[in-house]
């Protein structure tokens, strides 16, 4: 009886790729399998087929053959069918869902697992820069047993379940599932005099003081890894890294956006008008501002390089004013009769003292005609 094209019997292209292939065949194994099909002879002839044309195409050396000279080209090489074991195949595909294909060996020490630490800043802090000691809870190598868990002159043995695997077969009909080995856990070896200061583990729990340089120009948000400073690794593995999370305090005078600093400053009604010289706090001391006359309460006065050195480039941003008239309180009797003239003075000669309000009161009286036409 002459044998079905392997593709046609997968159901696949010629062109197919060894994904497409794999899926291809993952899908009709499922569905013709033995367990399923409960003896029906047909169905099984047909499972032998497809798991025959599956072992031509999933090899990159048989197929090539098989491209080229048909079944003629594998045959010669002792490659025909009846000669697989399903028990590869199907832990090679389904390797992932039950825990590791045949060939996985003990599992390999794990890396230490990375820790973060909240780093709290004051603003001049941030800006300026700093170097501080934290205190951080972890992982540390076992420098008794060097991070083997086996007692000082002993070591561990190898697993006699698994024989140094890490992995046990389970077999059942013509499934093969791989599984980690109970007795150690997949690690293929087993510690029977463990270390007493760390229990076997390799690592104890330890709190590690560290020195942190923080530099200047940080702001919320942005991190410090310390490579090789998080949990200790299984084993003698490496140990992971700490990540220093950076969280900068509010500040009560200034508000900071990027590079630029904000701050409101307050000034008094004759300066407003008049216009002078006040004094403004930076981070590096006082300077002078001088204000423009007729200044409006909220103008906004820029102080070039006066705000933050970016912690990426030799950026400086500038200082942000925000100037607010502040309103006189408390006035006594002598204080509310001058108010009162000056404001009589500013309202009896012309307009030009108050251009905000005859602008405002201008339409308003524009906006009520409109409405009453």
């Amino acid at each position: 009886m002459a044998k079905r094209d392997c593709y046609e019997v997968l159901g696949v292209d010629r062109s197919a790729t060894e994904k497409e292939i794999k899926k291809a065949y993952k899908r009709l194994a499922m569905k013709f399998h033995p367990d399923r099909t409960k003896g029906d002879g047909a169905l099984e002839e047909k499972f032998k087929e497809l798991q025959s044309a599956y072992e031509i195409l999933n090899n990159p050396q048989k197929k090539a053959a098989y491209d080229q000279y048909g079944h003629d080209g594998v045959n010669q090489g002792g490659g025909g069918q009846g000669h697989s074991d399903f028990g590869d195949q199907f832990g090679d595909i389904f390797g992932d869902i039950f825990g590791g294909g045949r060939r996985g060996g003990a599992q390999r020490p794990q890396q230490g697992s990375d820790l973060r630490y909240n780093m709290e800043l004051t603003l001049e802090e941030a800006v300026k820069g700093i170097s501080k000691e934290i205190q951080v809870p972890t992982l540390v190598h076992c420098e008794q047993c060097n991070g083997s868990g086996a007692k000082k002159g002993t070591q561990a043995k190898t697993c006699g379940t698994c024989h140094g695997q890490g992995q046990v077969q389970m077999r059942q009909g013509f499934f093969a599932v791989n599984q980690i080995c109970p007795t150690c856990r997949g690690k293929g070896k087993i510690i029977t005099d463990p270390c007493h200061k760390c229990h076997g583990e390799g690592r104890y729990q330890r709190s590690k003081t560290l020195s942190v340089k923080i530099p200047a120009g940080v702001d919320t948000g942005d991190r410090i890894r310390l490579s090789g400073e998080g949990e200790a690794g299984e084993r003698g593995a490496p140990a992971g890294d700490l990540y220093v999370q950076m969280n900068v305090l509010e500040h009560e005078v200034f508000t900071r956006d990027g590079n630029n600093l904000y701050c409101e400053v307050p000034i008094s009604f004759a300066e407003a008008a008049l216009g002078g010289e006040i004094e403004v706090p930076t981070l590096d001391g006082r300077v002078n501002l001088k204000i423009s006359a007729e200044t409006q309460t909220g103008r906004m006065y820029r102080m070039r390089n006066k705000g933050v050195q970016s912690v990426r480039s030799q950026t400086v941003g500038d200082l942000m004013c925000k100037v607010m008239v502040e309103t006189p309180v408390k006035l006594s009797s002598k204080q509310q009769e001058l108010l009162k003239e000056f404001d009589a003075l500013c309202s009896s000669s012309s307009k030009k003292h108050k251009p905000k309000s005859d602008g405002f009161l201008n339409t308003i009286k524009t906006f009520f005609d409109d409405l009453s036409s």
